[in-house]
């Protein structure tokens, strides 16, 4: 059995796509996964099943809606993929100060050429971006909030992001 995360994009935002916590859970468990559990309210639920990422997503995809009446993009990695996400962070060695903060966007399929190219240019000050297959690191070194660089990518949908301490809480789940 494999270890798995699902990340999924825009629930429990401004009261809109609600989903709690805990039926999440059960609808994951009913779907015949193991050693399911949530962490945080923004919909990420790590469990184990043996089939593979890609088919995860579709079926977490269908059963959302048919549960909870509403569709959204589901983002899977692997447990193994979140630690090598993570060793790869070109971030990783960086000491944060005060409102500045890493994130991660998690993309369904690694961007074309054809697609960063038509991306908007943005001032982008002070803060940084790599993209790494079907993720993209963020150094915010201002707020995140009064970022101009977030707007560059939102054409590159669907796509979810998380701040760099929930991608760290969940690899240390994974480990428990």
């Amino acid at each position: 059995m494999t270890i798995y995360f699902a990340l999924l994009r825009g629930i429990n935002v401004s009261g809109h796509n609600m989903i709690k916590m805990p039926e999440l859970k059960r609808m994951v468990e009913e779907m015949g996964y193991k050693r399911v559990q949530t962490y945080i309210n923004s919909g990420n639920v790590m469990f184990e099943a043996d089939v593979s990422a890609d088919t995860l997503e579709e079926k977490l995809e269908k059963e959302i809606s048919r549960v909870f009446g509403f569709n959204i993009a589901v983002f899977v990695r692997s447990a193994a993929e979140l630690a090598s996400i993570i060793g790869q962070s070109p971030f990783k060695s960086v000491v944060l100060e005060d409102k500045q903060s890493i994130h991660l966007t998690l993309l369904k399929e690694a961007p074309t050429q054809e697609q960063l190219d038509k991306l908007p240019e943005v001032e982008q000050g002070e803060d940084e971006y790599l993209i790494r297959g079907k993720e993209i690191y963020f150094l915010y070194r201002q707020s995140v909030l009064d970022s101009k660089l977030t707007k560059k990518f939102q054409k590159l949908l669907p796509a979810t992001d998380r701040n760099w301490k929930t991608i760290l809480k969940l690899d240390a789940m994974a480990r428990t």
